[in-house]
């Protein structure tokens, strides 16, 4: 499926599970390109630099050796830090290379699933046969690879295409987006509410929940709701309403919750400015600040006298 508005395409998975994810654009993976060439030039430089050091060892008479041996070791060499390079480390680390990693890119396969060793060794070798370097017509093979790149709606290249994989973003910035606030008509219920049972973790899925509302699809958004609605409900007392919607079951409890907190965030301000106000005078906001007068703002209370009696 193509990416919609917001730079995401829905992944649909081998047990039917829909997954949105943020598919890497060209820019990206050219940065990440770069940076895992440079990484593969100086690892080229380091054990060619090894291998030479060999080979004056050897070419003095040390040790006898076929010259024919070395260039099997260059070529070796070569071979392990263009192919095992990239093989290895989008094997092991489930799709990233050091690039990658600095980015926040990730290879996975079409259906959101970890590259396999078959799938990164099949994108590897048709990156260096066909797309960069390239071994038959570079010139031409260039143009080829951008062209299906950019033509193509997941921005997949020709090894992508072969191997069924595609590059997305791991760090997607997301916003928390409109939170609702206290619906009408639930005002009342809202301030019997036991919230003794109500953990962090579970307020911090329905604030979330709520924040996203707006951009999440169906069925999952009333999936989603109707599953954080049965755990709020099995910890929050009383009932709400009889017909009141999930949404504004959850809004309710999230206002009530916030408005508890905030009554108490201020109750204990309070208490510490009748102990220390010049402390809570110097802490407070730069509008509050600006009511307070300039001579006690900020001042530390007087010590006391600790000279021991004479």
């Amino acid at each position: 499926m193509p990416p919609d508005a917001v730079g995401q395409t829905r992944i649909v998975t081998g047990e039917a599970v829909h997954l949105d994810m943020r598919v890497a654009g060209p820019g990206s993976r050219a940065l990440a390109r770069m940076v895992d060439l440079l990484i593969q030039v100086v690892l080229l430089w380091l054990l060619f630099l090894v291998g030479t050091i060999v080979l004056l060892v050897l070419s003095a008479g040390v040790v006898a050796a076929d010259p024919a041996i070395f260039q099997a070791m260059l070529f070796a060499v070569v071979i392990a830090v263009f192919v095992g390079y990239p093989v290895m480390m989008e094997t092991l680390t489930r799709g990233r290379t050091l690039g990658k990693m600095i980015f926040g890119l990730r290879v996975v396969r079409n259906d959101g699933g970890p590259v396999t060793f078959r799938q990164a060794l099949t994108r590897t070798l048709i990156a260096l046969s066909i797309e960069f370097p390239g071994l038959f017509l570079p010139p031409v093979t260039w143009m080829v690879a951008i062209w299906t790149m950019i033509a193509n709606p997941l921005n997949k290249r020709v090894g992508d295409h072969v191997a069924g994989t595609i590059v997305i973003h791991e760090r997607t910035p997301t916003a928390w987006g409109w939170v609702p606030a206290m619906p009408p008509g639930l005002t009342m219920w809202a301030a019997t509410l036991d919230l003794a049972d109500l953990d962090d973790d579970l307020a911090f899925a329905v604030r979330s929940f709520l924040a996203r509302n707006r951009s999440l699809r169906e069925p999952a958004r009333s999936v989603l709701g109707e599953r954080l609605t049965r755990e709020v409900a099995a910890v929050v007392n009383p009932p709400p309403p009889p017909g009141t919607p999930a949404w504004m079951y959850l809004a309710a409890v999230h206002a009530e919750r916030h408005q508890r907190a905030m009554r108490n965030l201020a109750a204990v301000r309070s208490r510490a400015a009748m102990v220390w106000p010049e402390l809570t005078a110097a802490i407070a906001p730069p509008a509050v600040q600006a009511r307070v007068p300039r001579g006690k703002r900020g001042k530390a209370p007087a010590q006391p006298n600790s000279a021991l009696p004479q």
